[in-house]
């Protein structure tokens, strides 16, 4: 496989720190707010690429954290009157409501920034000591000017960026890009005990902690939209590799842009959207599918008509797919002389599909090859009489590329009904044993996956959202 990496600004080939498991470390959501379709791109785009290195037989551990606390955590409890924690809780279990619905599969771990203050500042202070860092009037800032390598990931002159830099009020830097690794609690702040007094970790700082407790020093893939770029990752690479002696990832990967009809979708202009706006009236299904239907590293213009085509194109893959359904239970006979010949066509579109995807993880490719193989389906298995056989084996083949992909999940699953029934029933036990702890999970850990139970007189009914 071959992978763009951003550092060097040329395709690579990927070849994992260590043979026995690749790391890979995906920027989360800072919770304050519901997800945008901007923050869905990435959460879909590395969802695949994960799957894709899992399916080509590599043991992937993925890290995706959440930033809880940040300046517009605090500024959403203040305006709504609650701690931090609640704001921090409640849209994480509403990310989780959209990032389910997006098939977004679990990260191996997903740690929070709070649950790791011991971590940061033994960072800091490892930089503090080096010479690193510097304690100002209760904040702690970084030496950018003392690190050698800044400005390499964002290919930008050391120069151009000091010029551009500006110290704000009420900040003491040495140099105005230095940047804050411990902010000094302001009165009312929610806060922690550190050496150098109470405060609260920098943003950067977070994430280059949880990449050390988690995966270790040396990564295989960073990745993240390209607006963290600069200064968010440019400024873990210098922490990091100073703190850890070490080179911080081998690979970069970053995803384009979201245009909303054909402009830069920006907060300031009121047209971004989100995903739980766009999910209500397309389902979350179509979202996916043109969030992974372009290349990723290309810049994709969201619409009204982009998406009635993303649900078109979908609706094609499941017409299909239903269709083979079909044909495994009718086909006239077991085997075929013409079953060999079949095989061996459709398996070239899994060759394409590897082909597309190897290079820089081409999503636009491959799911072209998925509709070519739709194209073969169509005309070769779905208008003849074939065998089970060879049915089955289109069948196997079309889950395996979507299953990739992520796509296809809203068919109906026998095995998932009866896993869910098994739930239910563990949770009607649970009521009856008055276990109301494990019966209140067994209904959260339901609905994080989309399915919402409903007591009624007669029993437990469930429907997915």
């Amino acid at each position: 496989m071959r992978i763009f990496n951003t550092m060097t600004r040329r395709k690579e080939e990927f070849v994992p720190v260590d043979k026995n498991e690749v790391k890979i470390y995906a920027c989360g959501p800072t919770v304050y707010n519901f997800i945008h379709i901007g923050n869905a791109r990435p959460l879909c785009v590395f969802d695949v690429l994960r799957r894709y290195m899992e399916y080509r037989g590599y043991n992937v551990k993925f890290v995706q954290n959440f930033t809880d606390i940040d300046d517009k955590i605090i500024k959403r409890a203040n305006e709504e009157g609650i701690t931090f924690e609640e704001v921090s809780k409640k849209y994480i279990s509403e990310f989780w409501t959209d990032a389910y619905g997006l098939n977004f599969k679990d990260a191996s771990v997903h740690p929070k920034a709070t649950e790791n203050i011991d971590v940061i500042i033994d960072i800091i202070r490892t930089l503090v000591d080096k010479g690193y860092a510097y304690a100002a009037g209760g904040d702690v800032y970084f030496r950018t000017l003392k690190f050698d390598g800044y400005g390499k990931l964002s290919h930008q002159p050391i120069d151009d960026l000091v010029s551009g830099a500006r110290i704000a009020v009420g900040e003491l830097k040495e140099n105005p890009l230095d940047f804050a690794l411990w902010k000094g609690a302001k009165e009312g702040e929610p806060c922690w005990d550190s050496p150098w007094g109470n405060g609260r970790p920098g943003w950067h700082i977070e994430c280059s902690a949880m990449n050390r407790k988690y995966l270790g020093k040396t990564i295989d893939i960073h990745c993240g939209g390209q607006d963290l770029i600069f200064p968010h990752h440019e400024n873990e690479i210098a922490q990091s590799e100073c703190a850890n002696g070490c080179t911080f990832a081998k690979y970069w990967m970053h995803n384009g842009y979201i245009n909303v009809d054909n402009v830069k979708m920006s907060k300031s202009l009121g047209n971004f959207k989100t995903v739980r706006e766009i999910a209500d009236v397309y389902g979350y299904e179509v979202i996916r599918y043109f969030l992974i239907s372009s290349h990723y590293r290309s810049p994709i213009n969201y619409s009204l008509d982009i998406i009635e085509q993303c649900r078109s194109a979908l609706e094609r893959l499941y017409t299909c797919r239903e269709g083979l359904d079909f044909a495994v239970k009718n086909a006239k006979t077991a085997h075929s002389d013409k079953d060999d010949e079949l095989i061996g066509v459709l398996s070239k579109r899994r060759e394409q599909f590897i082909e597309a995807m190897d290079d820089d993880l081409n999503t636009a490719d491959g799911i072209a090859a998925l509709f070519e193989l739709t194209k073969d389906i169509n005309t070769k298995i779905l208008d003849n009489d074939v065998s089970k056989n060879a049915a089955k084996y289109a069948a196997e083949l079309y889950d395996e590329l979507c299953g990739v992909l992520g796509l296809l999940y809203n068919r109906k699953n026998i095995d998932l009904d009866s896993k869910i029934e098994a739930l239910i029933e563990q949770r009607n036990q649970a009521r009856a044993n008055k276990d109301w702890a494990t019966a209140d999970k067994i209904r959260d850990d339901l609905k994080k996956r989309g399915i919402i139970l409903k007591d009624t007189p007669q029993g437990v009914t469930w429907s997915k959202e």
